[in-house]
């Protein structure tokens, strides 16, 4: 019986708590391409006013970053699902073994989850990712990427600083 106190007092105060925020994640990701579906044609574009260097342009991506493996045949589809859900799993793993005041790791862990299911959802249920975020200066346009690969991107950001403030 004092096994079942001491694990559940460990769920408790591991990073796992911080779960919430992949859930949230996820859901301003699904909403912002909920959005973009019912109010945009793929391969439409809209400008936005107010930030001159940005558009929305409503693509779908069949690869990963910068339309890695777009081009493949359809198999890249399942291969970028399972690194998705092996990243989702290493991740709770590392925010379990983590204590819940080890705040950058598991805002880190947290986002990268959150954005890597906002992905695979769209991968599972579309068979591709919906990207809708254009930013350019002037004729030159940077890759079109949408709110999960921003959280994805934020994520790894954090996971790197809080694991080179464990090594210093």
């Amino acid at each position: 019986m004092s096994n079942v106190k001491l694990h559940s007092k460990f769920d408790q105060r591991s990073g796992l708590r911080w779960l919430w925020l992949a859930i949230i994640i996820f859901m301003i990701d699904y909403l912002s391409k909920v959005f973009i579906i019912g109010t945009m044609t793929v391969n439409g574009s809209t400008p936005i006013t107010v930030l001159p260097f940005m558009n929305l342009y409503y693509v779908h991506n069949m690869g990963a970053a910068f339309s890695f493996l777009s081009t493949e045949g359809g198999w890249q589809r399942w291969l970028l699902a399972l690194i998705a859900v092996v990243a989702c799993g290493f991740l709770s793993y590392k925010m379990r073994q983590a204590s819940i005041t080890q705040t950058a790791h598991n805002i880190g862990c947290a986002f990268i989850i959150g954005g890597a299911l906002g992905n695979l959802f769209d991968r599972i249920q579309y068979g591709f990712v919906i990207d809708f975020l254009d930013f350019h200066y002037k004729n030159h346009h940077f890759a079109i990427f949408n709110l999960a690969d921003v959280a994805i991107f934020c994520g790894v950001i954090l996971y790197l600083l809080s694991s080179l403030k464990k090594t210093s």
